[in-house]
């Protein structure tokens, strides 16, 4: 190193890096990055991170940097919305069908599948129901069925590379209803097999009480407000809940959390 300020500046952020208030540590790199060469200050940033890691900063200095290494390739967003209506309606049938798929390294969407489905049961939806989800009937009049969503549904995976062995995905709701009760009691109720990816999943709700430590007893709501998120869309649109989850996963991620299966095996 030609510049032996330089080189005291590092020795010194070095052999104090412990004791380096982390909230200074941004101003301190912008001051040697005036002094260093690019690759010395690499050096230099590799440095810290050691040292803090030691002393138990290594995953507030990742989160800094990067995302941290999560345990699947791709998260697949999910939120259906049904039919309902006070008191609610039996069976309850699914109306919109969203889901996006998450880098898992990035967490960003890569891509999308959506499609609203034809109730048969109830086929008129409720002015309650419409209200609750901004989905008309005009939506859902001559959409296909669930049983062709879900044969459109494994489509969509097989063309995603979703279905390779060695490709782990695994689906995030807001809680437990859409993949535990919902989809395999209509399922059930139609006599139709329910694929073996949807029967491990990630509640986002237990997720972001383990990252933040509070429980968010109104779902996305609570979550945005104690991320300071702005709401994406209209509430119980279906496919903008799953924006929602997608921007919570993608902050969650930032700040450190890696993500883990929350259901247990069916």
């Amino acid at each position: 190193v030609s510049d032996a300020s330089g080189c005291s500046m590092i020795a010194l952020l070095h052999t104090g890096a412990a004791k380096f208030p982390q909230n200074l540590l941004s101003r301190a790199r912008q001051v040697v990055s005036l002094l260093l060469p690019a690759g010395v200050l690499k050096g230099f940033s590799s440095i810290v991170s050691r040292k803090l890691a030691s002393h138990g900063f290594g995953a507030s200095m990742a989160a800094m940097s990067s995302f941290p290494p999560q345990r699947y390739h791709y998260f697949l967003v999910l939120d259906f919305e049904a039919t309902c209506d006070k008191p609610q309606i039996h069976p309850q049938e699914i109306i919109e069908f969203p889901i996006l798929k998450l880098n898992g390294r990035t967490m960003e969407i890569e891509s999308t599948f959506h499609m609203y489905v034809q109730p048969v049961v109830h086929p008129q939806l409720t002015p309650f129901c419409t209200e609750l989800t901004g989905i008309i009937q005009g939506m859902v009049d001559g959409q296909p069925s669930l049983q062709q969503v879900l044969e459109r549904v494994d489509e969509w995976m097989a063309k995603e590379g979703l279905l390779d062995p060695s490709v782990k995905s695994i689906f995030v709701t807001c809680g437990d209803w859409d993949l535990k009760v919902m989809l395999p009691g209509q399922c059930q109720y139609l006599g139709l097999p329910v694929a073996d990816y949807f029967k491990q999943w990630i509640n986002l709700k237990k997720a972001y009480s383990f990252a933040m430590g509070s429980w968010p007893k109104n779902g996305l709501l609570d979550m945005n407000k104690g991320l300071n998120l702005q709401h994406i869309g209209r509430p119980h649109s279906g496919i903008d809940d799953c924006k929602n989850i997608a921007n919570i996963m993608k902050t969650l991620a930032h700040r450190g959390f890696i993500f883990k299966q929350t259901s247990k095996p069916f």
